[in-house]
């Protein structure tokens, strides 16, 4: 649906994106992942044809967006992170306006615009002056005017910045509901955002790509070592040597809990080794209390750190 192929954009000597290589399949959310100012905002940009690249190429729904812009935005729906809202026009005013210059047939206007405004669920305001709404509904209406036209592709840049935790929870809930019908980038760099909304994620970093790949596969490709946590009942030391006799055990770190010689334990183990059943084994056969024993995997904020900051490295030899 989306094909991005080493696309680069150049301010003089300042190169803002280098080499930008992705896809999104049809049907599915990608979250585009940096920090501020790494080139995720430059590149929706590029996608929307507001901005023309300086080398590369990119395709949406089959039309190249440097040969057909005007195909590409008639398939795309694009919220900017300020949503283009008119603050003197009311809900239905607004809508009405956007369904006229997107195209919207003329007989299907109206209940399109009562379709979308289910869809966000702000019905209830469809007479309200759109300055008088809170941060969380006009961001609700931007998304409205982003469905408006039913396109194929919706590119959401930045969806719940500045809105309070349950606007948050309602703008994710409302984006995985799209999914399917449409797809989606989602462009941020808020880490629950992506492992929260996303099926996939792309990490950008200082204008080049990092990652791409789901969560999971790069928590597995990064990770180096299974890890496992328990917690036991029992002396420390003893604990940490019986479980460092284990085959395949790498490395045992602990810590002092609440209650009496009560400890956890995070244990590294070599990759594709299940080594959990005979822990428990171990731990039981040595008469200590197992409280609890799972695994653990890295969380996105380390991939994303780790990724980055290899980046780094490479930039700065």
């Amino acid at each position: 649906m989306i094909e991005v192929d080493h696309l680069t954009k150049r301010y003089g000597s300042v190169k803002a994106i280098e080499n930008v290589t992705f896809q999104v399949e049809k049907g599915e959310i990608l979250g585009f992942l940096g920090p501020n100012g790494a080139g995720k905002t430059t590149t929706m940009r590029i996608l929307t044809c507001f901005l023309p690249a300086t080398d590369g190429t990119a395709r949406v729904a089959g039309f190249d967006v440097f040969d057909s812009p005007m195909e590409v935005k008639r398939r795309i729906g694009y919220m900017p992170e300020n949503p283009p809202v008119y603050n003197e026009l009311t809900v239905d005013n607004y809508l009405d306006f956007v369904a006229r210059i997107k195209g919207v047939d003329p007989k299907d206007r109206k209940k399109r615009i009562e379709e979308v405004k289910n869809r966000v669920s702000i019905k209830e305001y469809s007479n309200t002056l759109i300055k008088n709404l809170s941060k969380g509904y006009k961001q609700r209406v931007g998304l409205a005017q982003a469905l408006i036209h039913d396109p194929q592709v919706l590119i959401l840049d930045e969806p719940t910045v500045g809105l309070d935790p349950n606007q948050i929870i309602e703008v994710r809930q409302l984006i995985r509901s799209l999914s399917g019908n449409h797809t989606i980038i989602l462009s941020t760099h808020i880490l629950p955002e992506v492992s929260m909304t996303c099926q996939r994620v792309v990490i950008i970093s200082k204008g080049k790509i990092a990652a791409v790949d789901t969560p999971e596969n790069l928590t597995r490709q990064l990770q180096g070592a299974e890890r496992i946590y328990l917690e036991v009942k029992g002396p420390e030391a003893m604990v940490k040597t019986r479980i460092k006799e284990i085959e395949g055990v790498l490395r045992v770190d602990s810590n002092k809990l609440d209650g009496d010689e009560a400890y956890s334990f995070s244990v590294e183990t070599e990759l594709k080794k299940d080594v959990r059943s005979r822990i428990a084994k171990k731990v039981v056969e040595n008469g200590y209390d197992l409280l609890e024993l799972r695994t653990l995997s890295m969380s996105l904020e380390e991939v994303f750190l780790q990724l980055t900051t290899k980046e780094e490295e490479v930039r700065g030899q």
